[in-house]
């Protein structure tokens, strides 16, 4: 499926976007489930599917190829919203689950640009190697600090559930992590000087993109 795709009018031509290939680990599909959509009986279809798969590929492989890559196979759960769901969840839904459509442009809502012309894409991931040990009682900054230095991200968002976390990457990126986990707030962005001793916080961590799978075409 190239260039010019039209949003999907029937379930074979969904299928088909769904099978789009935006990463060596990542079809497209794996972005769609929304439980809000599942529970409301509303649909996740895009408006603009080649902006969607354009900010989809950006984010597979600048960020979710290397956690696979380096920890193995990674929880999505969720990622892309259609602008009528996320409209939907942010309206409709008590309590509101989605954050106004105008600020969730190049963030959940793919295949729109937001107000100064960015692409970008958002999605929530767990890293089962990590959350283990987070449940155990490690840091959630031992993460954050290896994310900071490794991946090429906009923003990040850490939760309390298993060290989930918001991962978005956009165009002119700002790298800054901000938490709900204490202690809350901003850990890191461009203004702020990182911490000296947080390379000791991963030490322990498996080498950079050490994991070598069979090689397969990025386009599937």
């Amino acid at each position: 499926m190239g260039r010019g795709v039209r949003r999907p009018a029937t379930y074979t031509a969904l299928e088909d976007l769904g099978r789009v290939r935006l990463s060596p680990y990542f079809a497209l599909r794996n972005f769609l489930y929304s439980e809000i959509g599942n529970h409301y009986a509303k649909p996740n279809i895009p408006d603009d599917p080649d902006l969607m798969i354009e900010a989809g590929r950006c984010l597979a492989r600048n960020c979710l190829d290397p956690l696979v890559e380096t920890f193995g196979p990674v929880d999505i759960r969720s990622g892309y919203r259609s602008p009528a769901l996320n409209h939907f969840g942010a309206t409709e839904v008590r309590p509101q689950k989605c954050s106004a459509n105008e600020k969730n442009m190049a963030s959940r809502i793919w295949d729109q640009r937001d107000a100064q012309g960015r692409m970008g894409a958002c999605v929530s991931v767990v890293i089962p190697w990590f959350a283990a040990q987070y449940n155990a009682g490690r840091d959630w900054r031992d993460l954050a600090w290896w994310l900071y230095d490794h991946i090429s991200f906009h923003e990040i968002w850490f939760f309390p559930k298993n060290a989930a976390c918001n991962l978005h990457w956009r165009e002119e990126p700002e790298h800054r992590i901000l938490s709900y986990i204490a202690p809350k707030g901003r850990l890191a962005d461009r203004d702020l000087v990182p911490d000296p001793m947080r390379h000791q916080r991963y030490a322990d961590f498996p080498p950079f993109r050490a994991i070598r799978y069979p090689k397969i075409s990025a386009d599937g």
